[in-house]
């Protein structure tokens, strides 16, 4: 009997994740590597919308088509990653009724459900809708968790036999005589490699054949072995507003352009988005006129926006591709739709395909088309099985329980951690120790918590990805330092605050071009429960031990001074 194929997968984002699921549910030997953790790339810099297609209907009918089927997909395998909020595409009176019509007949054309309804009846559906909305289009746009869906899809390649390493950038291709027969990676140290059995280091994967599904880091893969991918990375910035100040997805009726949608998520609202290409998908400017110009048009379909809270801002980079014989200028132009690109017909390089371009609605599509390429190379015969079975955490999954008298559970927190668990809630909540909350914001649990460090070690932000724990309003201001201390025990000190490092340092970066009104008091909350009251400013495990008893005897008597640490006249304290 001849061995089982090892494939080699580039990148943990939803297309390289979704291509290790399905080749390892089709019996393949896959090793998936990625640089940061799940979702380090496009795919957790997305605003969450589950297209419907609509948005695509006028000048992109191929994605939109693709969309629709996907969308019905993945409400059938991942329910506890989707929200069927529902989508509107509302027309303003400067909007053109050329256009309106043109809309919904693309979406006729691509079987997307699609109705035409009044002002009154969209301002019913969502009552903070501008007063001037002359008429909508509904569709069955959805809100869908990236963070949660990847780790289901990397949880469910595991149970079918896959590695997958995080943290471990691949630093060169391994080419012998025009074939790629492997991959070079360095393995990051850390406690986190250690739970998943990796320890730091260089490690050469040799691979049968090697799949590259990294996106906007595409071309840098194909520059190891030599060959041109010609990926046009788009940055998109998107903004965090502190409630849901709509329900509904709500998409301007017009040509697409900058911050055109409000996509319900969670507890927040992510009002997206810009669309501008660089040069570079991991170095460009970091800039805060976005934010302003993203409230300053949406406001215009949901006024309230305008006195609204922004927490925090994030961007990333759409992995665009324009075939060689295709030119355009303008990167909104530019298809959605994705491609294969086999290198041995393309560039006379064995032993490699890469896929670039698509959308996080179509990742499991996507998966499938390159798996079956794969499967081809091989000889080998296996269905696809990944639209059918339903994703850890999905299965027999359909009305949301009422944990509070079984576990002891605040419904509105019982039910949260229902929707993330999905069909693993009994398993994961079912603790024979105590389960406060950890986040308020989120409403995450203790249980939680330690069931994200059970997957991924001491990295809290990998924590994060998997609860949603510090996402919320305070942006990690109450929840930060309870979640380090869920390392206590199992971690050492130095470890545990390493981690509670990197987890504030992520969650301070999006909040820099927000600081204004209330987000600036907030942020001034979070320093002073942080880096003072929590001496994050000075750790003592970098310099000098703080001399905590230098603060026992209490205040020096108004005039005098004397004592290291203690208040004097002026109001400061002495050896500061």
């Amino acid at each position: 009997m001849a061995s089982v194929p090892h494939i080699a997968v580039i990148g943990g984002g939803s297309t390289g994740i979704g291509i290790a699921r399905d080749l390892a549910m089709r019996g393949l030997d896959v090793t998936l590597v990625e640089q940061g953790n799940l979702t380090h790339g496009t795919t957790g810099r997305m605003h969450g919308l589950l297209h419907s297609g609509g948005r695509y209907a006028v000048s992109d009918q191929a994605s939109a088509n693709e969309c629709i089927e996907e969308n019905k997909v993945l409400r059938d395998i991942a329910s506890h990653c989707v929200e069927m909020t529902g989508g509107m595409f509302v027309k303003r009176p400067e909007d053109t009724e050329e256009y309106f019509e043109e809309k919904l007949e693309g979406c006729k054309a691509c079987d997307i459900p699609a109705e035409v309804i009044s002002g009154e009846e969209a301002r019913a559906i969502e009552p903070h809708l501008a007063r001037d909305i002359d008429k909508a289009i509904t569709v069955p746009d959805g809100a869908i968790d990236p963070f949660r869906l990847v780790v289901a899809n990397a949880a469910s390649a595991e149970e079918h036999g896959a590695r997958i390493e995080t943290h471990s950038k691949v630093t060169d291709l391994v080419v012998e005589d025009d074939e790629v027969v492997g991959v070079e990676v360095e393995h990051q140290t850390g406690p986190d490699k250690k739970v998943r059995g990796t320890e730091g280091g260089t490690e050469q994967i040799r691979a049968d054949y090697v799949v590259n599904a990294t996106g906007a880091w595409a071309g840098r893969i194909g520059d190891m072995a030599n060959v041109d991918i010609e990926v046009r990375p788009s940055k998109g910035v998107m903004t965090i507003m502190n409630i849901r100040q709509v329900d509904t997805v709500i998409n301007r009726c017009r040509p697409k352009g900058d911050a055109d949608i409000i996509v319900p998520h969670e507890t927040t609202a992510i009002l997206g988005t810009t669309d501008e290409e660089v040069d570079d998908p991991e170095d460009y400017p970091e800039e805060g006129w976005e934010v302003e110009l993203m409230i300053d048009t949406l406001k215009e379909l949901v006024p309230m926006l305008e006195e609204a809270r922004t927490i925090r801002s994030f961007w990333g980079v759409r992995p665009l591709y324009e075939p060689p014989d295709v030119g355009s200028d303008d990167p909104t132009d530019i298809t959605r739709d994705y491609f294969l690109l086999d290198h041995e017909e393309r560039d006379d390089l064995h032993g490699m395909t890469s896929i670039v371009g698509g959308k996080f609605t179509t990742y499991r599509m996507m998966g499938e088309e390159i798996s079956d390429h794969v499967c081809d190379q091989f000889g080998i015969d296996a269905e696809c099985r990944t639209a059918e079975v339903p994703l850890p955490g999905s299965e027999d999954f359909s009305v949301l329980r009422d944990y509070m008298d079984e576990f002891g559970l605040r419904s509105p927190i019982g039910r949260r951690s229902v929707e993330r668990l999905g069909s693993r809630a009994e398993d994961v909540l079912n603790t024979d120790g105590p389960n406060p909350t950890v986040c308020e914001c989120e409403a995450v649990t203790r249980a939680e918590i330690k069931d994200a460090i059970s997957q991924s070690g001491a990295n809290l932000n990998a924590v994060r990805i998997r609860t949603r724990a510090s996402m919320g309003n305070c942006q990690g201001g109450f929840c930060c330092n309870r979640m380090a201390s869920e390392l206590h025990g199992e971690f050492d000190e130095q470890i545990t605050r390493e981690a509670w490092d990197a987890l504030l340092q992520e969650r301070w970066k999006g909040q820099r071009h927000a600081l204004w009104g209330q987000q600036l008091s907030q942020a001034a909350l979070n320093y002073a429960l942080h880096a003072t009251t929590q001496n994050r400013d000075n750790d003592p495990a970098d310099g000098e031990p703080v001399d905590f008893a230098a603060f026992d005897s209490g205040p020096t008597p108004t005039g005098t001074s004397g004592q290291t640490g203690v208040v004097t006249d002026g109001g400061t304290r002495d050896g500061d």
